[in-house]
């Protein structure tokens, strides 16, 4: 009897040993294709944003309060052709200075701009709400004559009328202070530090036609954030089957031989 009862006990205790490698396994190829899987996406996400975006560092306050000096933004490389009325473009121009400048673009080829009836900025006849001018202040310090705008070029304010070098100090130049298209490099879409978000698009032009719409930023966000949160997941298996591992072996242990 006694040898019976040996031989029935010592396949059980190997079955039961036997079980938890198997679930072991599956638990880390799981782990291994999560933190591949989060690799993938916080690269990529990394990767799509570098190709995407470039980041600038703003010097000046003439973009208050829509952006304020020292702030760190991310501009979407456009080409010029893709710019539209109330968005905020970095640009370059040697007729305004050696370095990148961020205006708000008012108007566009064909279109007429003049300032200021009733105290708004006027295109085409319409008069625009600018919503994001700093609160109780004019759309211009001073008036300034219809200009129209030639083919492919873009007339640009800052939103800080009082405190910016934009189209109107260059009304006397050839181009009747406008800038080429081709001068845009990027479309600014958020600002990151201090983080004030998406610029919200200015509906006071949509009367005048379609606005730009947001970039990508959002999704590699997400991306970049899940990626994050698999490779993390993934990595924390192998402790935490150690732990469930150890305490269950010492809750084993501690069992009277007589249950098993």
């Amino acid at each position: 009897m006694g040898g019976e009862s040996a031989m029935r006990t010592t396949p059980r205790s190997s079955g039961s040993t036997g079980a938890a490698p198997v679930g072991s396994r599956l638990g880390q190829r799981l782990s291994g294709l999560m933190v591949g899987l989060g690799l993938v996406l916080f690269l990529g996400g990394f990767a799509w944003g570098a190709v995407v975006y470039r980041p600038y560092t703003v010097p000046t306050s003439s973009m208050t309060p829509t952006i304020d000096a020292g702030d760190r933004i991310l501009a979407q490389r456009v080409d010029g052709g893709e710019v539209r009325r109330g968005d905020v473009v970095v640009f370059k121009d040697a007729t305004w200075a050696n370095a990148p400048m961020v205006k708000r673009v008012v108007a566009i080829g064909g279109d007429t701009v003049s300032c200021c009836q009733d105290g708004k900025l006027k295109v085409n006849g319409k008069e625009i709400d600018e919503t994001y001018l700093p609160q109780g202040t004019p759309a211009e310090m001073s008036n300034f004559p219809t200009v129209t705008v030639p083919k492919g070029r873009l007339f640009l304010l800052g939103d800080e009328r009082g405190n910016s070098v934009d189209s109107t100090a260059h009304l006397t130049d050839a181009a009747s202070g406008t800038v080429a298209r081709s001068a845009v490099d990027a479309r600014v879409d958020s600002v990151v530090w201090p983080m004030k978000g998406t610029l919200e698009r200015p509906t006071g032009f949509e009367p005048l036609g379609a606005l730009s719409s947001p970039g990508p930023l959002r999704t590699i966000t997400l991306l970049v954030i899940a990626g994050a949160v698999l490779v993390l997941g993934g990595g924390a298996y192998g402790p935490i089957a150690k732990r469930t591992g150890a305490a269950r072996a010492r809750r084993e242990s501690a069992e009277p031989a007589g249950v098993r």
